[in-house]
């Protein structure tokens, strides 16, 4: 496991007010350059492709909700919990919709009323 987080300035990056870094992305996009994560959660209605990575799958059909809400929300502390030391990403198809809900989740559980 690498021991670094993301930076600032590295593609798609949210910092949250805690001082952790998420990284949100679209699968159907190539992978940005810069370092790969350690860690990811990737939120599709089907299976995702392997990576080389550590990575779990909640099953989150575009335009609908999770198919498992507790299991989101247990999805949604973890990547909040490693993203202090890991590289963490959370990504959907696009990129925007899954991926945002999921973002703004983990602000939320960051603190953000």
């Amino acid at each position: 496991m690498v021991s670094t987080v993301w930076q600032d300035t590295d593609a798609g990056v949210l910092r949250l007010p805690s001082g952790r870094a998420v990284r949100g992305r679209g699968l159907r996009r190539p992978l940005p350059p810069g370092p790969a994560p350690d860690f990811a959660v990737y939120l599709l209605g089907k299976e995702p492709p392997e990576v080389p990575w550590e990575a779990r799958w909640l099953r989150w059909p575009d335009f609908r909700l999770p198919s498992d809400r507790a299991r989101a929300r247990e999805l949604f502390a973890e990547v909040r919990e490693r993203a202090e030391t890991e590289r963490v990403e959370v990504a959907c198809g696009g990129g925007r919709g899954r991926t945002g809900t999921a973002l703004a989740c983990i602000a939320v559980l960051d603190g953000i009323p």
